[in-house]
């Protein structure tokens, strides 16, 4: 077992929350609030009225869970290509893109019970406007943190409230995920001199870039059906029977252009958050993998 991916993957994860949340915020209220407009508007709005700390709400829970999604994620495709590998013999060469695309299919699906709870806390949090700093007279936050959040949501809707949109967080993972990791593995080998074992700092960065920006354009049309499932009957009366139901109801009442209201800003946040991610993940794996006889480890994907 590749236990130096579970590792590197954690910290890369955890740097990349750091570098994308505060337009994760604008991205989720833009899809869930219909008093933002767009990017700018959203930007505005919220450091007029919650200054910086209001880009940041719900941090804390989410760099620790994304943290551990992200190291399930990338531990379990790096084992499932060595599983694959093995499955078709020894001597059968490198990976195929259909086994890096199943395995980062397997990676995506796998971190969704770590990933659901941590989530809808995010998401919760980050949908709250209402400013601590508000008069008496003015709207009081509902969620005083992260953990209140937390226990609130189970003591009023119970455990299965954490795995709430948990479907289309499933539908959105599994397919961007393998899509996330069979752009960055082509692009890598495409910009890589076969002469060389391992890609150029500028090939991991440019390759995790554009594998961010596809993985998001897989993934945005879920993205909005599990934000609106999450804060349905949070901030109005409940509008959603439950998945199907918010599909058919946002298309008919938004239109179908609604899919990707903030792809966007996801293509914004993903291209530098991405690019860190797989930095990271790279610089640690190979620290961690490294041989006293100087040999160098094998690379992820198509290795």
């Amino acid at each position: 077992m590749h236990i130096a991916d579970f590792v590197s993957g954690s910290f890369a994860g955890a740097c990349g929350v750091a570098v994308g949340y505060p337009l994760d915020t604008v991205k989720v209220r833009i899809q869930t609030q219909t008093q933002f407009t767009g990017i700018w508007q959203c930007t505005v709005a919220t450091f007029s009225n919650e200054g910086v700390r209001g880009f940041f709400k719900g941090m804390s829970l989410p760099v620790t869970t994304i943290s551990m999604t992200s190291s399930v994620v990338f531990g379990t495709y790096r084992n499932c290509l060595h599983c694959l590998s093995q499955a078709r013999g020894a001597g059968c060469g490198p990976n195929t893109k259909q086994e890096v695309f199943l395995s980062g299919l397997a990676g995506g699906i796998a971190q969704i019970s770590v990933m659901s709870p941590g989530d809808i806390v995010k998401v919760r949090l980050q949908c709250q406007t209402e400013s601590k700093r508000g008069g008496s007279n003015m709207l009081r936050p509902k969620y005083h943190g992260p953990v209140h959040c937390l226990l609130s949501i189970i003591k009023e809707e119970g455990i299965l409230g954490l795995y709430k949109g948990a479907f289309p967080l499933m539908l959105r993972d599994g397919p961007s995920y393998a899509t996330y990791f069979l752009t960055y593995t082509t692009i890598c080998e495409w910009l890589t001199d076969s002469s060389k074992k391992r890609p150029d700092w500028s090939c991991v960065m440019l390759a995790g870039g554009i594998a961010g920006v596809a993985g998001w354009t897989v993934g945005t049309p879920m993205d909005v059906i599990k934000a609106r499932l999450q804060m349905d009957g949070e901030q109005e009366m409940k509008r959603y029977k439950g998945f199907f139901h918010c599909v058919k109801e946002t298309a008919r009442v938004e239109g179908a252009g609604v899919f990707f209201k903030s792809l966007g800003i996801n293509w914004l946040r993903a291209f530098p958050v991405n690019m860190v991610v797989f930095v990271t993940y790279e610089v640690l794996t190979g620290f961690l993998q490294a041989r006293p006889d100087g040999v160098d480890p094998p690379r992820v994907g198509l290795e």
